[in-house]
């Protein structure tokens, strides 16, 4: 138990020292004597220890409510606004403390140095914009649609992400910070009828509430007097605003512009520090708190001055940027270290500390728990030892604490430690239940810590402290989403086809009289402006033609060249349907032969794969050996996002295949793809009886010959090459396994080709964003279909930036890839392109080396710029997209795109996944040129790309890409 008088009123500043990983037990306590005053406010060093204690919490005190308050996720002055998801966590927490209300459990808000840094907007303007609504109230609609505008909420046709709202006749759906699903509230007159909870993905009603409290989506509230006040600080900081000033034209006239919160304390007269909002909270902090704060009020100088440096500089394709002065929107180190001070904050320290007049130690016990590395290093049974440990505790009237990190690997370890006579083995799902526990068995939990630790009768054992430093992952595992209707939904300007009337554009949703009585309908714009108001309830007579954008010639209402058109197509769809029935009936009656895993041998194999396997990787590789087991072809697609794992599904397939006798073709988009398969696939068969072959441009002709000649004579077992394996000179002499490695980026001759290699092989098909004739054969079934959703161990989504091109922002985000020991990507649309862009990077950044790539290189000078690119002899890569598919380099993790724009949705989602394939945050900036109107195509993608920031979308972009795109003909020449 912690000293009472740790909160005592007036004490001087406190360092508890604690042991490493006891800290989630001393928070609770702490966060316990702190209810009366509110909660407690703990400030962490970094957004990786302020995720490892919430999620400790949930074991060490359930029933304590945890609040996250996370930093902006852009760089301190930069073009782009923070990403939804951080501004929506934001203004629910500043929002719940601005309104000070009293809560039903105890609170802990967990925050970081960043996050104390900046300065917020004012208490009591959160507070008034946080509005309560309940069912049977009046509430003006076009009120409430109007301060959505102001705070920042997007509207949009169908709601879906946080911050988004619609409308819809009398109908409003909105999606608030704060709640895990979207609102639906139907409005009659100035009346609120209802409010309904909704399935984003559905679209369909999940719950009735009984209110809703929701606050603004945005620090920058854009009031007529916000805006009277941004104009005259603007003008007072920076004199008197010229028309090409984006951002003072864009906050004058009302509308958003991407970065504006950079400039947040010219929208009101004060911002407040967290510790205002923070009121009677007590207050602890972490004991690397003050060095990272240093280090982060270090960068925001630095950032400050170099936009200093270039504002009266005339930069290439760049925009004038004004920045305001530091302490206007941050706080320094001085001020949070004297108000820790003032208020009495509680350090927590697992250091030996000395005691000064400015602060008193109290040391709270504990240490460093049992590791068990020597056992493993000497080679030794670590299990022995850790029952042997167990059994010492067991003496001392100690009870052991389990912590792994997942639900399977408790299961693994219990299954194992079964076998020792331990008294049993005891699973709890929180703190209380450890100490309550009765006997001297040990106790089993899902704690997510890195490092076991002992205190008083605590006795902690990590699952990392037994096995050693593994790559294992928490249990996320998110609610699946319907991508099916996510790809079918209705979009305002959507072309449909009626079944009866033919194509149309669809206009909207409009409420009519009819019969006397009002109707909901789908309004419909054929040839001549022609109009057709089709009830929601007959919507299965509509389907989707494409986006708004797709050129089509409308149809006449009431015409016959559609019946004329459809009697054609019912006839080639009968002749498709022959066709399809056909394919499927010919797979069905041939046979192939039956391929299964060798015993034992596999077991080795699988263990040479250094990562724990994801539950959705193990589901794909079984579904692939039951296909291959099962004597008929196998026609698999196995849909993964990029860095997921897909390649690992292959090698297991190409595995079993070879030890059966069987041949195995790998075909690649790409030389660069080909080559990083080959040396992954030699390094993974090394040792065993499997000879592994490479035919691409990149391998001499000599070596090309021999590879020909043993492929024909059966003494290569597996070959890895581009379309050069599609050639009629190559021969098989027993091909049983066909893997298709990012099928979307061969032509329609080579896929002609791989028909005839496939007739009655084994097919393997991976990608991460197969294209929509590909994913709609998937979904209808045609093919089957493997999904790999489950993020790999420890990734980061990749932060995404789109912002018009600035060459400051390109340098800071190269320079600040070098300084942290890393690579970068530097990408352009255009083999053009390359050398006035390598002119800049000169010019621009000179302290780095730039290798330039691109697929007119002869294969030597291209092998010799990626192995030095590899060995980290460049900093840079400039290259086209020959980087897109597949390559895999874990050191590089910034990208630039050059000219996003000209680039489609698929291509650029690759693009972004050749980066963030390790532990590190990646970056992915998207360049658009400066004052230049997009396309609505290129504006939408780049807009679905941006909202598709989390680990695992490409399923959901291939099905982004659908919608946009069309399914186009199944059966018909692409």
């Amino acid at each position: 138990m912690l000293p009472e008088e740790l909160f005592e009123i007036g004490l001087p500043t406190t360092i508890c020292r604690v042991a490493s990983g006891h800290e989630g037990i001393v928070l609770a306590e702490l966060a316990g004597q702190a209810a009366n005053s509110g909660g407690l406010l703990h400030l962490c060093a970094d957004p990786q220890q302020m995720a490892v204690i919430a999620d400790s919490m949930a074991f060490f005190a359930p029933w304590l409510e945890v609040l996250k308050l996370p930093a902006w996720d852009c760089l301190p002055y930069d073009r782009v606004s923070p990403s939804n998801q951080v501004i929506a966590e934001r203004m629910e927490v500043l929002g719940r403390l601005a309104a000070s209300k009293s809560n039903e459990k105890p609170i802990l808000v967990l925050t970081t140095a960043n996050a104390v840094l900046q300065k917020n907007p004012p208490i009591e303007v959160l507070a008034a914009q946080q509005k309560r609504l309940a069912p049977g109230s009046r509430a003006d609609m076009d009120a409430i649609i109007g301060s959505l505008i102001a705070q920042g909420f997007e509207r949009v046709s169908t709601v879906r992400e946080k911050g988004e709202y619609s409308v819809r006749g009398g109908i409003l759906d909105l999606f608030v910070p704060g709640d895990e699903l979207p609102v639906r509230l139907d409005f009659f007159g100035d009346t609120l009828e209802s409010i309904r909870s909704f399935d984003p993905a559905t679209q369909r009603t999940t719950n009735q509430l009984k209110q809703l409290v929701f606050n603004a989506m945005s620090e920058v509230t854009l009031s007529d007097k916000t805006i009277s006040l941004f104009r005259e600080n603007y003008v007072r900081a920076f004199g008197a605003a010229t028309r090409s000033d984006a951002l003072y034209s864009a906050v004058s006239e009302g509308r958003r512009y991407a970065g504006m919160e950079h400039w947040l304390p010219m929208f009101y007269e004060r911002l407040d520090s967290l510790f205002e909002y923070a009121g009677n909270f007590k207050i602890s902090y972490h004991h690397g708190l003050t060095e990272a704060i240093s280090s982060r009020h270090d960068q925001i100088i630095d950032h400050y001055n170099a936009r200093l440096d270039s504002f009266d500089k005339v930069v290439e394709g760049g925009t004038l940027y004004k920045p305001i002065e530091p302490d206007a929107l941050y706080l320094n180190p001085d001020e949070i270290r004297a108000r820790l001070h003032q208020l009495d904050a509680v350090g927590i320290s697992p250091f030996e500390l000395p005691e000064t007049a400015q602060q008193r130690v109290v040391d709270l016990g504990g240490r460093t728990g049992r590791n068990f590395s020597a056992e493993r290093g000497s080679g030794q049974n670590v299990f022995d030892a850790l029952s042997h440990h167990i059994k010492s505790l067991q003496k001392e009237s100690k009870r052991g604490l389990l912590a792994c990190w997942s639900e399977g690997s408790m299961d693994r370890l219990s299954q194992v430690l079964g076998e020792y006579d331990l008294g049993g083995l005891r699973k709890v799902s929180n703190f209380g239940e450890y100490t309550q526990a009765k006997g001297a068995a040990p106790c089993m939990a899902v704690l997510p810590i890195e490092y076991g630790f002992e205190a008083e009768d605590v006795v902690v054992i990590a699952e990392q402290d037994i096995l050693g430093d593994r790559l294992v992952r928490q249990s996320s595992r998110k609610k699946n989403k319907d991508f099916i209707t996510e790809a079918t939904s209705l979009s305002e300007g959507d072309i449909v086809v009626h079944v009866d009337h033919g194509i149309a554009r669809f206009v909207g949703l409009q409420t009519i009289e009819a019969a006397g009585a009002a109707r909901d309908c789908l309004e419909l714009r054929y040839a001549g402006d022609d109009k057709l108001f089709l009830p929601v309830e007959n919507i299965e007579l509509l389907s989707r033609y494409g986006s708004s954008d797709t050129e089509v010639v409308l149809d006449k209402l009431g015409g016959v060249a559609w019946q004329a058109r459809k009697a054609k197509l019912k006839k080639r769809l009968l002749e498709m349907a022959d066709q399809l029935i056909r394919i499927a009936a010919e797979r069905e009656l041939k046979t192939a032969e039956r391929i299964v895993q060798p015993a034992g041998v596999y077991d080795e194999f699988a263990a040479r794969f250094p990562y724990e396997e994801t539950e959705d990787q193990l589901n794909a590789i079984h579904d692939v050996f039951e296909d291959l087991a099962s004597g008929k072809p196998m026609d698999r697609l196995v849909c993964g996002d990029v860095g997921f794992g897909k390649t690992e599904v292959a090698l297991r397939a190409a595995f079993v295949a070879a030890m059966s006798g069987q041949q195995v073709a790998v075909v690649v988009p790409t030389t660069l793809l080909s080559r990083q398969h080959f040396q992954t696939f030699s390094e993974r068969f090394k040792g065993l009886p499997i000879n592994v072959r490479q035919a691409s441009r990149l391998v001499g002709t000599a070596e090309l010959a021999k590879t020909k000649a043993a492929l024909e004579d059966g003494s290569a077992d597996i070959v890895i090459g581009t379309h050069a394996l599609l050639g009629s000179a190559i021969k098989f002499k027993d091909l049983g396994l066909l893997i298709i490695d990012e099928e979307q980026r061969f032509g329609v001759k080579h896929k002609e080709r791989l028909k005839e290699l496939k007739s009655d092989v084994h097919v393997l098909t991976l990608s991460a964003t197969p294209i929509p004739r590909t994913l709609q054969l998937a979904l209808t079934g045609v093919r089957e279909l493997s999904l790999i959703t489950t993020a790999p161990v420890d990734r980061l989504a990749v932060r995404t930036f789109i912002t018009p091109f600035d060459p400051l922002t390109i340098r800071e985000a190269l320079l600040r890839e070098r300084y942290r020991g890393g690579q970068s990507f530097y990408v352009c649309p255009r083999v053009g392109d390359l050398e006035e862009r390598k002119q800049f990077l000169n010019e621009h950044v000179p302290e780095l080396k730039v290798g330039v790539a691109h697929g007119q290189m002869t294969p030597g000078e291209l092998d010799d710029v990626m192995n030095a690119f590899y060995d980290g002899q460049y900093d840079v890569l400039l290259s086209t997209t020959i980087v897109e598919s597949g390559l895999d380099i874990p050191t590089a993790n910034t990208m630039i795109v050059h000219r996003a724009d000209m680039f489609g949705l698929a291509q650029l989602y690759q693009l972004r996944g050749r980066v963030g394939r390790s532990k590190a945050r990646a970056y992915a900036i998207f360049t658009l040129p400066v004052n230049k109107t997009l396309t609505a195509t290129a504006e939408r993608r780049l807009k679905v790309l941006q909202s598709l920031n989390s680990i695992g979308a490409g399923f959901e972009l291939a099905s982004n890409d659908l919608d946009i795109r069309g399914s186009g003909n199944l059966l018909g020449e692409e």
